[in-house]
């Protein structure tokens, strides 16, 4: 059953974002989910140098091999970083492309006719992953389910052991550093993971939609939660659900199953970005439109704070003085009374408006933020109370 194809590709899709998301978590939380990028293409310098000296395609001395390199690449930028002549993102950009394109003049050079391909390293071809299969317990299983599935295994119980540190170099790195946790080091490790994780995929799925599993649901998830724990467990479902519809779709409208699974993962992520309950899209439009309201209602109750004891409080206190005095269309002063009524901070009497307790507690706010005895009437009245002899 697990060398049936639609299982296969599912399962495989599916362990490429269980075995990417612990690692991309804690890159987005450091605001070096690039590095993703830069090491997924790198190591194509890694696997060509261990062919070289080996002649393994695969196997874990490949993986080694992509795993030095991953951390070459991240030594580079370091040290372009630490130069100070260059920016993060420009040492990435530098950094990654040269190395590369130096695998590819190698592969270009030494393996014409060997099974080693660049368009397989960037692509991958999930949909023959069915094809290679090995025994285990008298059933057949994918190669690459097989491989995943222990590198997911790996990363997790690395994320799981180092649980702490890891969220602690997160957000702080230098309060990780004075407490001893050497958050470097954990970065380090983070980034040979991500190397082996990627060499794993390559077969499969390629670096593409590597790249897209590891940042993408965890982008998504921490939009619709702040703590990781819960980020982590998201990032796993989003990943698993683009894998799903990602090849359902595929298979409906016949085109790339990884291109689409990444598509897909994308489409969730815009779905998150507009529709989170918090950081969302619509959620901020929301709250800036309640927030507007609500400072147009204290605009409302300042001004009849303002005007309820004057001579002329019938008519400053009507609806029509507000279009009059406050400029606002008649649309927007009905609006307003409305929320003003339905927060209870004023009542109608006929055509006039008047202010509630409440109403009255918030225009003293306003007026006397400090409390200094301010009640009722115009700005700048004073209390009997309050009022000093000379």
């Amino acid at each position: 059953m697990l060398a049936e194809a639609h299982v296969a590709i599912l399962l495989t899709g599916a362990l490429v974002g269980v075995a990417a998301a612990p690692l991309g978590l804690f890159l987005v939380l450091r605001g070096t989910a690039m590095l993703t990028d830069a090491v997924s293409h790198s190591i194509v310098l890694g696997i060509v140098i261990v062919w070289l000296l080996t002649g393994a395609t695969s196997g874990p001395v490949q993986m080694l091999g992509a795993a030095l390199a991953g951390v070459a690449t991240v030594a580079v930028t370091g040290a372009l970083q630490r130069s100070g002549l260059v920016r993060s993102d420009a040492a990435i950009g530098l950094a990654f492309p040269a190395l590369f394109a130096a695998g590819v003049l190698l592969i270009n050079l030494n393996a014409r006719d060997v099974h080693l391909d660049v368009d397989s390293v960037l692509l991958g071809e999930i949909g023959f992953v069915w094809l290679d299969t090995m025994r285990i317990a008298g059933v057949e299983v994918p190669v690459s389910v097989v491989t995943l599935a222990v590198v997911a295994v790996i990363n997790m119980a690395f994320v799981a052991a180092f649980w702490k540190e890891l969220t602690l170099g997160s957000f702080d790195p230098a309060l990780a550093a004075a407490l001893g946790l050497a958050p470097g080091l954990l970065h380090q490790g983070l980034l040979v993971l991500t190397s082996v994780t990627a060499v794993a995929s390559f077969d499969a799925v390629g670096a593409i939609l590597f790249i897209a599993f590891a940042i993408v649901p965890s982008a998504t998830a921490l939009f619709l939660t702040d703590r990781p724990a819960r980020a982590l467990g998201l990032a796993v479902i989003v990943a698993g659900l683009a894998a799903g519809v990602g090849q359902w779709l595929a298979f409906r409208l016949d085109v790339s199953i990884g291109g689409m699974m990444a598509v897909t993962a994308g489409g969730l992520f815009v779905m998150a970005l507009g529709l989170a309950p918090r950081r969302g899209v619509l959620a901020r439009l929301m709250r800036r439109r309640a927030e507007a309201a609500d400072q147009q209602a204290r605009t409302l109750v300042a001004h009849l704070f303002t005007h309820e004891h004057g001579p002329e409080a019938a008519t400053e206190c009507s609806g029509a003085a507000l279009s009059d005095h406050l400029r606002w269309p008649p649309d927007v002063a009905a609006r307003v009374v409305l929320h003003g009524l339905d927060r209870g901070l004023i009542e109608r009497h006929g055509e006039v408006l008047a202010l509630t307790g409440k109403g009255r507690a918030v225009a003293q706010a306003i007026f006397d933020p400090l409390g200094h005895g301010q009640s009722g009437g115009a700005p700048g009245s004073i209390s009997a109370s309050s009022a000093k002899a000379p």
